[in-house]
């Protein structure tokens, strides 16, 4: 299994499959999905988790002035129990403490469980919003410090 930077297009049927999930859980106000030319930009890092030359998980972080923010954090169900996620968070950590970014923040929604779950487990606190979010019951802000001793344990 490698980890590394791709163009999110090449994941366009994990993405698909992501928004289909999340439109199943969530109202479309509360969906903050970006696209994938978003993903594209230029303080946007979007990664694969590939198996035998195939994506199986991917996330991203968009890079801004103070944090960073994970974003399309997303393993199939048939990929899941492998750790993949918290590779691809770590990967994405690494990098922001590269970059000088000490602060991972995101946004999901109550009802990802799991996914908060994991996030808890790696260090990420529920917080406020943040950047444009508006406040929304349907929203859980995290946030987790980073520090230049952090290592991935992988």
């Amino acid at each position: 299994m490698e980890i590394k930077r791709i163009d999110p297009k090449q994941a366009e049927n994990l993405i698909r499959e992501l928004d289909e999930y999340q439109s199943k859980l969530y109202p479309p106000d509360s969906c903050h999905l970006d696209s994938i030319e978003t993903l594209q930009s230029e303080n946007a890092y979007f990664y694969g988790a590939f198996e035998n030359d195939e994506i199986i998980a991917i996330g991203s972080v968009k890079i801004f002035a103070k944090y960073g923010e994970l974003k399309r954090i997303y393993v199939p169900p048939s990929q899941r129990g492998k750790g993949l996620a918290q590779k691809i968070i770590k990967e994405l950590e690494s990098l922001l403490i590269k970059k000088k970014i000490f602060l991972a923040k995101l946004e999901t929604g109550p009802y990802s469980k799991d996914a908060i779950g994991l996030y808890k487990k790696l260090g990420y606190s529920i917080s406020g919003k943040f950047g444009n979010y508006k406040e929304d019951p349907l929203s859980t802000f995290m946030e987790k410090r980073l520090s230049e001793t952090d290592k991935t344990i992988f």
